[in-house]
Order: C-alpha cells, then structure tokens, then sequence
C-alpha cells in the first residue's frame, strides 16, 4: 500500500529528496531511495510497505534486547522490508537488503497490531527485524494505537535518521535500542554505507531531550571494530555524552551475508569488552547472544550485588522492589521496573494476524 509521507522536498533541478535519513536520497519519478521501500510518485514521496510485514512474532523483550525495561515480559515483534544501511555483516539480510516485496506477505492494519498485541497479554510492540526509521509512519500509526491499548512501543534501530523526523518519531516510543555498531568514521563508511555522527546525535537526543528509554548494542567483528582501543573510546564517551546508566550489550559477530570470511567473536571477546566498559565507569554493561549468567546479569553499581540473575534469555533471579530499587541498599537501577518481573521466559511464538 503506498501511503503519502512527509519529510521530502522539491529541488530545483526537479528531483524529491527524501528527508527521512541522512541519506538524502535524491529522486526521479518512480525512483526509489536506498532502502527501497520510500518511492517518488505522482510527485511525492510515498511509503509503499504500509501495512505490510514479514510476519509476527512474540518474543522476550531481552532478546531486542532491552534488559532494564519491563523484564521478563513478552514483547510482539515485526518488520518489513528493506533498510537504510547496508552493513555488509547483516545478520536479517534476507529482509533488510531485500528488493522483493514478496516476502511481505502478513498484512495488518496498526489496530490489528494493537489488538493482537493485547490479545497475546504483550506489554509491549517493537518495531524490529528492519530498520523501524524507514517505515516510520506506519510505526508512529501502531504507536498511537498501542498507547490507546496501554500498550508501550519499542524501537531496535540504527539511529540513522534527521532531527526533525527523529524528534515526531520518538515522542510515540516508550524504549528505544540503539545500533552503535562501530566508533569511527571509516568502519560506518566502509561496513556500513553511512557516517557514524548522525547516530551519535540521536543518542545524545535520546538522553537529554526525551523521556525514552533507551540501550545500546554494539555488534563486536574480530578485526574490524573490537580492538580494546576503540571499545575504549566508545565506552568512555558513553559515560561522558550520555551518563554511566545506559546499558550496554556487546554481541557476537556471526558470518552472514557479505562477511562470510570472517570468524565468529570469541566469547572473550565481549568479556574484555565488558570488562573495559566496568572500568571506564558503565554501570550496566552486557555480553550478548552468548549463554553466560555472570556476564548476562545485572549487578547494583552501588552494593554490586546480582539484582537481576539471567540464564540466556530466562530470569532466574529478580532482586529489585516495585520501584526498580535494590532490595539489599535500596539503591535505584536504572530501567522501567515492576513489583515483579514477567514469566515469559525464552520463548519464541509466531502468530498470525
């Protein structure tokens, strides 16, 4: 369905450009941009996914993965097609860099979500799978429906995006992670195909000009972007621009797509890494995608005890009172908290809309 967007505007030598993403895909009639799904037509810039999906699926909400927002509880999870980057080590390949809206073949209005959500006892709708930023309508539409439901929307994003699209996009999100997915310049122009400021941006945004909540995974590529040098920057501006209370997930490079030549990360390899983030004043820093309950738990930065005891993604222990406090120091953690943590567990449920 192609549904009328927003954020473009005429240039003088006759072509739209979108404005969607730094992107700034300049377009002929029925060209389409980078991440395929934003189109001129009759004029405009049109959405062609609206309503549109891969599929559906309810998830633990760790597995997004958020681990300091409603724990434990089940989260209904979808996406489209196509993205805005073209990261070379892609793990959702077949969806991002897809030029097949064949593979579109769930339909469902943003009520139905909302409904379904509900339905399923989900607390929560993430807009995942693919790049939320270049279906943003049809994700701040779910959005509003959800909220009608008191359901809360989550965005697992690149960060990729313009200011002022960025700043209606986040007012209808609840919770937000965040792709960090290098810290320098050349990694995100050569593995990437895009620049690494503008992510920056949004989560300075993020922090200080929103109440959403938000973590950051970094997806560690042996020999690309896990030398302790960078992973030192990166974490030390972390605690600089956004504080020692955002979580970070380190998560392991598996071969896909274009980087096929490339091992998988070490799991001491996210351990040194979490290790660097301890010291350089993280408060909440994880090892991801890789089963190990020490490194996957959440410790009080004050008493340093286990609050919040993970085995993969099941919560084994849960030490926080109903306000996010440690039960031991009384001590606050950061996150989105209930008296008691939800029992979804692992599982891992497609459904049908």
């Amino acid at each position: 369905m192609d549904f009328p967007t927003q954020y473009w505007h005429k240039l003088p030598d006759g072509r739209i450009q979108c404005d969607i993403c730094p992107r700034a895909c300049k377009l002929k009639e029925n060209q389409r941009g980078f991440c395929f799904v934003r189109q001129r037509k009759n004029n405009q810039v049109v959405l062609t996914t609206y309503g549109l999906s891969t599929g559906f699926c309810i998830d633990p909400v760790e597995k997004k993965p958020l681990n300091h927002f409603l724990p434990g509880t089940p989260i209904l999870s979808f996406g489209t097609a196509g993205c805005n980057l073209g990261c070379k080590f892609c793990q959702n390949w077949d969806i991002s860099a897809s030029k097949e809206t064949a593979i579109l073949s769930a339909k469902a209005s943003p009520e139905d979500i909302a409904k379904a959500a509900k339905k399923h006892h989900c607390r929560s709708v993430a807009f995942t799978y693919n790049e939320p930023t270049i279906f943003m309508e049809y994700a701040v539409d779910t959005a509003k429906e959800c909220h009608k439901l008191g359901i809360k929307t989550v965005a697992v994003t690149n960060g990729y995006i313009c200011a002022e699209p960025r700043r209606e996009f986040y007012s209808h999100m609840d919770a937000a992670n965040v792709d960090l997915k290098g810290f320098t310049e050349e990694f995100y122009k050569k593995i990437t195909y895009s620049t690494l400021q503008p992510v920056l941006d949004t989560l300075v945004y993020l922090k200080h000009h929103t109440k959403v909540w938000f973590e950051i995974t970094t997806l560690l590529i042996p020999g690309k972007n896990d030398s302790n040098e960078e992973i030192e920057k990166l974490t030390q501006w972390v605690v600089k621009e956004l504080g020692p209370d955002v979580p970070i997930h380190f998560t392991a490079f598996f071969p896909a797509f274009k980087m096929l030549d490339v091992p998988p990360t070490p799991l001491e390899t996210l351990v040194r890494a979490r290790d660097i983030a301890l010291k350089n004043g993280i408060y909440y820093a994880y090892t991801g995608n890789a089963y190990n309950v020490e490194t996957s738990s959440t410790y009080c930065h004050h008493c340093k005890k286990c609050v919040i005891k993970r085995g993969g993604y099941e919560i084994l222990d849960y030490q926080l009172d109903k306000s996010g406090k440690c039960k031991f120091c009384h001590t606050p953690c950061a996150g989105v908290f209930e008296e008691k943590p939800g029992d979804w567990g692992s599982k891992r449920e497609p459904i049908v809309i």
